[in-house]
């Protein structure tokens, strides 16, 4: 068994890299992996996503991990589309998704100055206290690339604006999300991922 601080999803077509280098910059030891006894013992759980809904979960399905992911017991933070993944469902494509998180994901509307995908740096604004937030503000900037969100409910921990409020961080129970991707959020996201690890 691997001694990593932290085991990644490899779930295809994510930023696996950068995200590998956020954490050594942290002193994380991580092993990227797509074995589910691996995932199934890890002191911490990273779901990464870039793409498509429905490829994402065809693949996690493929690999036989949706069932792996479901019983978690230990920390598991979902990244801009593994947030998504993590809810009961996705417009995009029409696709059943963990059914972790309550609700489903819906597409983006453009507007006259509001391009989707919502790409670049945006604030959050908190709603609910949260050890992941442990030294976070208001007015915080992150990273965003997406063009589906989440509504607000009662799993939301930051909404961000982007014409309507969406869900920026969620949580419910060990299993936590973000909608931006920390790994490229500079200072603010580096706090974060320090208090994933933390957990």
């Amino acid at each position: 068994m691997s001694d990593a601080d932290v085991v990644i999803i490899d779930s295809g077509g994510a930023n696996l890299a950068s995200l590998r280098f956020a954490l050594d910059r942290l002193g994380a030891r991580s092993v990227v992996s797509r074995d589910a006894v691996e995932i199934a013992a890890a002191p911490r759980v990273l779901l990464p996503g870039v793409g498509a809904a429905r490829d994402a979960m065809q693949r996690l399905a493929g690999l036989g991990l949706v069932h792996t992911l479901r019983g978690l017991t230990q920390p598991l933070l979902g990244i801009c589309l593994g947030m998504q993944l993590l809810f009961e469902h996705s417009e995009e494509g029409d696709t059943p998704c963990l059914g972790i998180l309550p609700g489903t994901v819906r597409r983006m509307q453009a507007a006259s100055g509001r391009p989707v995908p919502h790409m670049g740096w945006n604030q959050c604004r908190a709603l609910l206290a949260d050890p992941l937030m442990a030294g976070c503000s208001d007015g915080d900037y992150y990273y965003f690339v997406h063009s589906y969100a989440a509504p607000l409910d009662d799993c939301t921990l930051a909404a961000c604006r982007y014409g309507p409020e969406f869900s920026a961080i969620v949580a419910r129970g060990n299993f936590r999300g973000v909608q931006f991707h920390p790994e490229r959020s500079a200072a603010t996201g580096a706090r974060l991922l320090r208090n994933f690890l933390d957990l």
